[in-house]
């Protein structure tokens, strides 16, 4: 319990007003609590995934969805009609295989013939042929062809097209030469889920085709990567009937703006509106806009939240090195964040709002950061005094504030008023020490106590050397100890008893500079009166 000095107790009670103001003394920042709420998964650009469902389940053609995603695009016939996926590199051995015979053609234009089965290969690129040696070594790249009708098979995966093995060093890579409508089979399915409108199929297959294309890789012995760095493939085990005939009926097709390829990204949900390409990326695109988007609320991830941050985990996970008091986001015309400002004990930061999702795990950067924080008063309370608690209930509804006297059972005491910018207060009139703290519908700040001494006064009694004093509230049977100023010190010279009516008398021996102080008792902090003096 923090000590509490009673000054010019006697000149407060003279004044008559002076313990009716609420006490103005500025509180210590409070431990903050953020809760995140959000809209939609995924960067928001481009085409919405659950969008193109919905507009698929309301009538609309995969035409109709790209030109609603893709501002002012129309569908062309693609150029291109083989890509090279890289597999894998830096292996030390693969296995290829194949149910049926196929061939391999080397480097110096050589074609061997190989067994169905499995063949291991290392660097050295030595091959066992069915109509040569045991095994021959032949020039990298090596271009494994498969047999009829047949695709070959690479560390247990199957792909389609033929497979390169080029030797690098000590390691393999692995590039796929595959048409790009048997490319897309193996990609679709694992975007966008099989069982939807053909629709919606269909637009992705159009999406997918497009941006693999935009998005070739250059200056590199292959044009694709197999995972998000371009688009997930995993080959024949990724394709599903119906997603392959999305692919052959929209074969060829892609999304051109004035003559060229568009980079068409998707994600999966919008929220309830795509992000333009300069909200997100920050380099405008002139059909990668901002669209309204009410088709996918049937996403489960159309809102999302809340989620609960206390703020030292924000601290961790963003890496900030001081105490972090307030975070609040600088938003896009989309609803999106384009950055946060993070307020800490050593001042501001600006955040992207990129790092604010990784770093949280958060789904998006259509993101709501409610705080709640309750400031810690720096003086203990005088019993009967009012007290204005201070602190933060931004962008969350009805914040109200509780108390508890061991925070077991909480007890409204009344809404936290805020203005605009979330700063908060409320006058309390705490009667004993008392935990406080902010609350919204699920999520409440962590708690401050509040300590509350007795309020206690000290006079001149009526005898020459004699004292009196009340106690409120009137803690009947606590003691009181009187004390005696001896140079820079105070010694207790007397323990007296609180009496039922919450007065208190004593008698001293001389003259001189006393005091009384009542220790800590039954929910009240220590109290300690002004110095009086007493003279014969």
């Amino acid at each position: 319990m923090r000590l509490l000095t009673v000054c010019s107790v006697l000149a407060a009670l003279a004044a008559g007003a002076a313990w009716a103001h609420p006490a103005q003394s500025e509180a210590m920042p409070g431990e903050a609590l953020f809760v995140v709420s959000g809209r939609g998964w995924g960067h928001g650009v481009g085409m919405s995934q659950y969008g193109a469902y919905g507009m698929a389940n309301a009538g609309q053609t995969h035409e109709e969805i790209l030109a609603h995603y893709y501002s002012g695009t129309e569908l062309g016939q693609a150029a291109t009609k083989q890509v090279r996926v890289l597999l894998a590199e830096g292996k030390p051995a693969v296995t290829v295989s194949s149910a049926k015979p196929f061939t391999a053609l080397d480097a110096r234009g050589e074609t061997f013939k190989l067994a169905p089965g499995a063949i291991v290969l290392r660097p050295k690129l030595m091959l066992p042929t069915v109509d040569g040696p045991r095994l021959v070594k032949v020039a990298s790249p090596l271009l494994i062809r498969p047999g009829k009708d047949t695709p070959l098979s690479f560390d247990g995966v199957q792909y389609r097209g033929s497979l390169e093995l080029a030797a690098q060093g000590q390691f393999l890579r692995v590039v796929n030469f595959v048409r790009l409508d048997a490319y897309l089979p193996g990609v679709v399915a694992n975007e966008m889920p099989h069982t939807w409108p053909s629709e919606a199929l269909e637009a992705q297959a159009v999406a997918a085709r497009s941006y693999a294309l935009a998005n070739l890789v250059k200056g590199k012995p292959f044009d694709l990567y197999a995972d998000v760095r371009s688009q997930v493939y995993r080959g024949v085990a990724g394709e599903k009937p119906r997603t392959t005939q999305a692919v052959r009926a929209t074969a060829g097709q892609v999304v051109l703006y004035g003559g060229r390829l568009a980079t068409t990204y998707y994600f999966s949900t919008s929220g309830g509106r795509t992000a333009s390409a300069a909200d997100v990326f920050g380099t405008p695109v002139p059909y990668l806009l901002s669209r309204p988007d009410p088709w996918d609320k049937a996403s489960p991830h159309h809102m999302w939240g809340p989620f609960l941050f206390g703020a030292r985990t924000i601290q961790s996970k963003l890496g900030i090195d001081d105490r972090v008091l307030d975070a609040v986001g600088v938003p896009t015309p989309s609803g999106r964040l384009r950055s946060i400002t993070v307020q800490t004990d050593a001042g501001a930061s600006t955040l992207p709002a990129a790092l604010l999702r990784t770093s949280l795990g958060l789904r998006s950067t259509w993101v709501t950061i409610g705080v709640l924080r309750l400031d810690q008063p720096h003086e203990t309370v005088v019993f009967g005094s009012p007290l204005r608690l201070t602190g933060l209930a931004r962008s969350l509804p009805a914040p109200m504030l509780s108390s508890s006297p061991d925070g077991s059972r909480w007890t409204e005491v009344g809404p936290f008023q805020r203005a605009t910018s979330g700063s908060a207060s409320l006058v309390v009139k705490p009667e004993r020490t008392l935990r406080y703290r902010v609350e919204v519908e699920g999520a409440a700040s962590p708690a401050i106590l509040v300590e509350v001494a007795p309020r206690v006064q000290l006079t001149r009694g009526i005898g020459t050397l004699s004292l009196a004093g009340t106690v409120r509230p009137r803690l009947s049977g606590a003691p009181v100890f009187i004390e005696r100023r001896e140079g820079s010190t105070w010694r207790r010279v007397a323990k007296k008893t609180v009496d039922a009516a919450g007065a208190f008398r004593a008698d001293v021996v001389r003259e001189g500079e006393y005091r009384a102080s009542i220790p800590a008792t039954g929910g009240y902090a220590e109290a300690v009166t002004a110095a009086l003096s007493v003279a014969g």
